[in-house]
């Protein structure tokens, strides 16, 4: 991000936004991306203080407002009080990105019930928690995107099991959600990503060549493409848009 990145007459002037798992990877793509419109982000993080100080330093820098929050996705009352510290900062939350997720692999005859509850805890249920404590904040036109992933859809090998039922989950989620949020004038929606070249899922990682082999666009994506597909729905261009899934998988799933 350079100093002339941000201007005050940018797509998300005057928004608050408030991204789960912020600090790396596609969430910090999207807090990137976010600040570059205009708008004030807070994000979470669980551990890596350097990194979320570093990424608030760079905005900051660039003339934008940010905010790093530790809160653990999984712990209800953390991700509920950093929702509470966004809005009494910053008066308000426009924007809701749940992108904090874990990734917990195995065959189904050896997953332990300990990985099961905590990707339903952290994929399902802090989505649900996050959602419910933001809607005090958020006001007609607000936007809550949600990234899920293409395995809700695809599972194209073994022991992803209970990765892929819980980003099914939200399509469900969603899907429930629109028609309680609409009557406020909030939108809610769905990114699938497939394969994104990140810490957790290096393009030049063992599974690389074999993700690649099922995809049409035989590369990973860029966090920032990820990002760019969350700018768009939390833009006024998609105020028509919600109760979706939008996959951007190169391929992955077609």
């Amino acid at each position: 991000m350079t100093t002339a990145t941000i201007t005050t007459a940018t797509t998300f002037a005057n928004k608050v936004a408030f991204v789960t798992g912020g600090a790396r990877g596609i969430g910090a793509a999207t807090v990137r991306r976010l600040a570059e419109g205009g708008a004030a982000v807070a994000f979470t993080y669980q551990s890596s203080s350097a990194v979320a100080d570093a990424l608030v330093a760079s905005i900051t820098a660039a003339g934008g407002r940010a905010l790093a929050l530790k809160a653990d996705a999984a712990d209800s009352d953390a991700v509920i009080a950093a929702i509470k510290q966004t809005a009494a900062q910053f008066g308000k939350i426009d924007i809701l990105v749940n992108n904090a997720g874990v990734l917990r692999m195995g065959d189904v005859a050896e997953f332990s019930l300990k990985d099961f509850d905590d990707t339903v805890a952290v994929n399902i249920r802090a989505v649900f928690v996050a959602v419910q404590s933001v809607l005090p904040f958020m006001d007609k036109g607000g936007r809550i995107i949600n990234i899920g992933s293409t395995n809700a859809v695809r599972m194209p090998f073994a022991g992803g099991a209970a990765y892929a039922m819980s980003k099914s989950a939200l399509t469900g989620l969603v899907q429930g959600l629109s028609r309680d949020l609409a009557p406020r004038g909030i939108t809610i929606n769905n990114v699938q990503p497939g394969p994104v070249d990140t810490d957790m899922n290096p393009e030049n990682g063992d599974f690389g060549a074999a993700l690649h082999a099922l995809m049409a666009i035989q590369r990973h994506g860029r966090p920032e493409e990820i990002a760019g597909m969350v700018a768009y729905l939390a833009s006024p261009e998609a105020a028509f848009v919600t109760g979706a899934s939008l996959t951007i998988d190169g391929g992955f799933a077609a």
